[in-house]
């Protein structure tokens, strides 16, 4: 198994400005698209809290670039968990263009910052993060950040 989540995505026309390149702001939706896939598959106990009450609120995103992708590239982002806290979780993003030989080459680099929250909208407030999903990251996480049953989390 690998230190990450992988979501594999084809490029389409749709994503590309008129030059030909991938517009910038789809490296961003790749990265939520990532992260809903890891829940969907890897996390589904936590989709049944976010019907409930479980909010989780994006803080930060960014995106370095690299190398200019376009439509019909194969792409895989590769969500690393880099930082577990009580009530927030830190990722990162490498955005690999993958070629048909078995070639790859880093495009971008992104990060995101996320709270997870609770409560009714206008009440809501700071949550710890479900040990549920502290458990399915595990395998994505690096051993100086992974921490059983919340110990060792930082505020």
């Amino acid at each position: 198994m690998s230190d990450y989540y992988e979501y594999r995505h084809t490029v389409g026309f749709e994503e590309t400005n008129l030059v030909g390149n991938v517009y910038y702001v789809n490296y961003l939706r790749w990265q939520g698209r990532c992260r809903e896939m890891f829940l969907k598959r890897r996390a589904p106990a936590v989709l049944a809290e976010l019907q409930a009450d479980l909010k989780l609120f994006t803080l930060k995103v960014d995106c370095e670039f690299f190398a200019e992708i376009t439509a019909f590239d194969e792409l895989s982002v590769r969500m690393r968990l880099v930082e577990l806290a009580q009530t927030q979780l830190e990722f990162s993003f490498d955005y690999v263009r993958l070629d048909a030989g078995g070639g790859e080459a880093l495009v971008a680099r992104g990060r995101q910052r996320v709270a997870c929250m609770r409560g009714p909208n206008g009440r809501t407030v700071p949550a710890r993060v479900p040990e549920s999903l502290v458990r399915a990251l595990a395998p994505y996480t690096p051993s100086a950040v992974a921490s059983p049953a919340g110990a060792g989390r930082t505020a």
